[in-house]
């Protein structure tokens, strides 16, 4: 053990991991763009790295192991490289690259005289921002033949992108190292998500050439379930004479103003086994509630005048402001009841006596609240800069936004959580706290340009670097710890490039707007939405509206009321944790029949095996999980090879 625990952090881990999260960049990139096929890089799962992960333990090493020992990999090493490829899965797509080039170049390329973004939107855009607006069209419609890429425009943006996203990394892996002992020494939460990648782990300590995790019977008969029927449905896509099967169906209710959706997931069926009962008690009540509240809403024709963003409650702002109060009271309630922890912290970093010990973390807690401040102020300077305006809208942007990512990465690493968003969006949570006639023109276009990476937030980096601290925590990477966050930033660095330069690359080749899949999305309707979004803004000025004041308070409230009963009352059966995102509709809605499933079955686990039988199940849930993302990415390879595009495997 102490041998593996010393090779965590070596060279060739490095250098494994960094491959592999090449491969995830340009393979994601490539995967959601060109071909339309499963994204498996657009969730809080990673299954990217679980996919590329169950191959290396399954396949190399197992092979290394009975020929070269000597170059098997390590406990510590097979740590450190998934981490780093957990962290890689929140870049290529809709973490962030997938939107940078197409909504730098959409003002330009999709303005017409009947927008009028020529006046309403470019005065506002800094030039720094931005590449050449003039090669714009090449980016959507590819370049003529023999045309070299013009390369060389990118660089300044890249550049200056390149210290903001710098400063936002920063700042979510030293929050996640801040929170990290509040959250798993003394909260014990359970990070459902890197369970899978734990018991591989785990599994190389046993003896012989097999990992033990692979000699499993259960563990097959899981993988099977998905592997089977998900190929039944990709193989109907190559012959369409084959049978078929639909995992899914809608069932209107409300007069038809809506439908509770049924839809089959094997990843969620599997986290949600591994959660608390009150826990997936609480997600499941919680969704069909809401889909009570808009249904009522719905009837009485209930709706909110305001506009909100189409990455959270679209269809009724009230209900994203109710949703964003609650998501406001999880955070703050949060950081309050981890208060002890946080002032021991705060002493340490200091160098005051009777402070919190850090020799296990990643990084010191002074280079941590270092970290922290030093990237916040980066952050803010930029956001001022690009023409955000003044200091209060940058600081009141910024709370929205990290109060977003904090409480979603709660919600992930307690509740397993795999298919999340936001119910309002930082932008939007500016917008309609104060106005937009208190905001102005520029800061509604630099607001607009935040779209890139902080509105389709359904996997970002502070998730993923939480979800890696657990697995690095429970396997050991050894006694250079503290290397694991310049091997985070390599991973950030390493995928940024290798997505960038397929998506660019791709564009350029054959036209973004020609592509399919995620990729039709980001550079058809998704890079237009913003600018039309705040031209609209522009040309129709309001002021904030107190209905959407009065239901965020609603919310806050409501939020504040759970979690104190939960407190104090040992016998209260509903935990709080899914309510600020039980008002979305996709796609969260969408898993709340797997939630209900997994809770009923670990009911009668319970009750009739107890402990010791769910110990023996398990492994059959974590072949669910392992099989979806496999298959998933095994489909991905061979439409590749054959030219199939938009099959896309169903992974919520």
């Amino acid at each position: 053990m102490a041998e593996a625990e010393e090779q965590g952090l070596t060279l060739r881990a490095l250098v494994v991991g960094a491959l592999l999260c090449a491969c995830i960049g340009a393979g994601a990139s490539y995967g959601g763009n060109v071909i339309g096929g499963s994204l498996l890089d657009a969730n809080f799962t990673t299954g990217a790295a679980l996919f590329l992960f169950f191959f290396l333990v399954g396949g190399v090493n197992t092979l290394l192991r009975a020929s070269k020992k000597s170059w098997v990999l390590r406990r510590g090493e097979l740590a450190t490289i998934y981490v780093m490829m957990m962290v890689a899965c929140a870049i290529p797509t809709v973490g962030l690259m997938g939107y940078l080039p197409p909504l730098l170049a959409a003002p330009f390329y999709y303005a017409t005289p009947e927008n009028d973004w020529v006046d309403l939107i470019q005065p506002h855009i800094q030039p720094w921002l931005i590449p050449d607006p003039s090669t714009a069209e090449s980016l959507f419609e590819g370049l003529p033949q023999g045309t070299q890429i013009p390369w060389g425009i990118w660089v300044g943006p890249l550049l200056a992108w390149g210290v903001f996203l710098l400063a936002l990394y920063v700042v979510m892996i030293c929050m996640t190292v801040i929170l990290r002992k509040q959250w798993m020494d003394h909260e014990r939460l359970i990070y459902p998500i890197v369970q899978v990648p734990l018991d591989i782990i785990k599994g190389e300590e046993t003896s012989g050439y097999l990992n033990s995790f692979f000699k499993s019977k259960v563990m097959w008969a899981g993988f099977l379930v998905p592997f089977v029927l998900q190929s039944i449905i990709a193989l109907h896509r190559y012959h369409p004479y084959l049978p078929n099967l639909r995992l899914s169906f809608d069932l209107p209710i409300f007069r038809n103003t809506l439908s509770i959706p049924f839809f089959l997931s094997f990843p969620t069926i599997g986290f949600s086994y591994l959660i608390n009962l009150d826990i997936a008690f609480g997600l499941w009540f919680f969704s069909l509630l809401s889909v009570v509240e808009k249904g009522v809403f719905n009837i009485l024709g209930f709706i909110s005048p305001e506009q909100s963003s189409v990455y959270g409650v679209g269809e009724n702002s009230y209900l994203a402001h109710q949703g964003m109060g609650a998501m406001i009271v999880l955070v703050l309630f949060g950081l309050w009841a981890g208060r002890k922890n946080l002032k021991g912290l705060w002493r340490t970093a200091l160098g005051k006596a009777g402070g919190e010990d850090d020799s296990g973390e990643i990084l010191s807690y002074r280079s941590a609240m270092l970290g922290l401040l030093g990237g916040l102020l980066v952050m803010g300077v930029w956001l001022w800069k690009s023409g955000m305006g003044s200091g209060w809208v940058v600081i009141l942007f910024l709370f929205g936004t990290f109060v977003v990512y904090l409480g979603l990465t709660r919600i992930v690493v307690q509740g397993g959580v795999e298919v999340a968003r936001s119910p309002m969006i930082a932008s939007d949570f500016v917008i309609l706290s104060v106005g937009t006639t208190a905001l102005g023109s520029g800061a509604l276009v630099s607001l607009a340009f935040t779209y890139i990476w902080a509105a389709d937030i359904t996997t970002f980096v502070m998730a993923s670097s939480a979800n890696g601290l657990k697995l690095a925590t429970e396997t050991g990477v050894g006694k250079r710890k503290r290397w694991l966050f310049w091997a985070m930033m390599l991973s950030v660095a390493v995928t940024c490039a290798a997505s960038f330069w397929v998506l660019t690359r791709e564009s350029y080749l054959h036209g973004g707007i020609n592509f399919v899949g995620q990729g039709g999305w980001s550079f058809g309707r998704g890079a237009q939405y913003p600018f039309e979004y705040v031209s609209r803004a522009i040309q129709t000025p309001a002021e904030s509206d107190l209905g959407g004041w009065f239901f965020t308070g609603v919310g806050a409230s409501t939020m504040a009321l759970l979690m104190a009963a939960r407190r104090h009352y040992l016998w209260w059966p509903l935990h709080p944790i899914g309510f600020p995102i039980s008002v979305l509709g996709y796609p969260v809605l969408t898993v709340w029949f797997n939630v209900f499933l997994a809770w009923l079955i670990k009911v009668f686990v319970l009750k009739y095996g107890g402990p010791r039988f769910f110990a023996q199940t398990r492994p059959f849930f974590l072949g669910l999980i392992a099989g979806q993302f496999v298959v998933a990415g095994v489909w991905l390879i061979i439409d590749h090879f054959t030219g199939m595009v938009g099959n896309q495997l169903g992974l919520t």
